[in-house]
């Protein structure tokens, strides 16, 4: 199958849950919890890379027609009921889990299973192929859930910092060698050796390079994975590791309010320009404050800023080519 749908953006149009397949969630709190569905295809196919070849993924996708890696990130509230209903397209067995919250079970190939969990946790999630743990998850079968306080649209917990608008960023490293085993019902046997580094399953194009500025592949203009807003626009970033590597996380332009690790709140919120990523499902919960640059001379209140990470090797795609891997901008406007 030809990669057909890699990024969508946007409300998911059903009553009380929306987000888009990573990037910027929208989302108006309820009085009361209520249930809500989203149905997720398991498909595969290829994507290219920067400068090198097709490589094989799966996907919990938007159609069957669809190729989404990562998922569609789902927001809910606390104590919503959220039924998930799983088509399996492929040959292969697989399941949908929720640390703390559901697990499917195996979801065998050619079935269709409908799972039911209540949203108990505020916070940050992730969804994923438990069964086949952590090669499912590395091919492409991953997804965020967001989980808002009950009744608030501006707090990640209760008696948190709050914020105005909210993003959600999936990073993932690629061994082309382990997801080419895995296209072919392997184990991988050989070291994890990551070639590509994406967020959101994008990769950043540098100034000149082909399809720069393109917003459906440029993970730096990308409008669900680079920041934008103005002075005040304060910015929660939920931020999910799949991959193998650690990283540390770099914003320029202001520093971070550091929330949680791991889901672990930080008492008091730490100030930082640089946060520490877990790997293996690792999570991060950050509020950008979009202030007047502290550091700019002249003062500005417009301008563009990277985000990059302190690995050099997510710098780049391919082990060569710089500026092609996990960064994005961030715009104030």
């Amino acid at each position: 199958m030809e990669r057909r749908s890699f990024l969508k953006a946007g409300a998911a149009g059903l009553a009380g849950l929306a987000g888009g397949a990573s990037g910027l969630l929208y989302w108006q709190p309820r009085a009361h919890a209520a249930t809500t569905a989203r149905t997720f295809y398991l498909t595969d196919g290829t994507i290219p890379m920067p400068g090198g070849p097709d490589v094989y993924f799966r996907g919990y996708s938007s159609s069957s027609s669809a190729l989404d890696v990562p998922g569609e990130t789902l927001i809910v509230q606390e104590g919503d009921t959220v039924e998930v209903t799983v088509v399996n397209t492929l040959g292969t067995t697989h399941s949908f889990v929720v640390d703390g919250m559901v697990d499917s079970g195996p979801i065998a190939g050619g079935e269709t299973k409908t799972i039911s969990f209540t949203a108990s946790s505020p916070g940050t999630h992730l969804y994923y192929d438990g069964l086949n743990d952590p090669y499912g998850r590395l091919v492409g079968l991953h997804g965020g859930l967001a989980v808002m306080p009950s009744g608030s649209s501006n707090e990640l917990y209760d008696g948190s910092p709050t914020f105005v608008q909210q993003y959600c960023w999936v990073f993932n490293d690629i061994d082309p060698a382990w997801n080419d085993a895995i296209s072919n019902g392997n184990t991988p046997s050989g070291e994890f050796v990551p070639r590509y580094f994406t967020i959101n399953g994008l990769f950043a194009r540098p100034p000149g390079a082909p399809e720069s500025e393109n917003e459906d592949v440029d993970a730096m203009v990308n409008p669900t994975v680079a920041l934008h807003g103005s002075v005040g626009d304060r910015t929660l970033v939920r931020i999910l590791n799949v991959g193998l590597c650690m990283h540390s996380l770099h914003m320029h332009g202001n520093h971070m309010e550091w929330l949680t690790d791991n889901g672990t709140v930080k008492s008091p919120v730490w100030h930082k320009d640089v946060i520490f990523l877990r790997n293996g499902r690792g999570t991060a919960d950050v509020i950008y404050p979009f202030e007047l640059p502290p550091d700019a001379y002249p003062q500005v209140s417009t301008s563009v800023f990277p985000m990059h990470l302190h690995d050099e090797m997510t710098q780049t795609a391919g082990g060569g080519y710089y500026m092609f891997g996990a960064l994005t901008d961030i715009f104030f406007e």
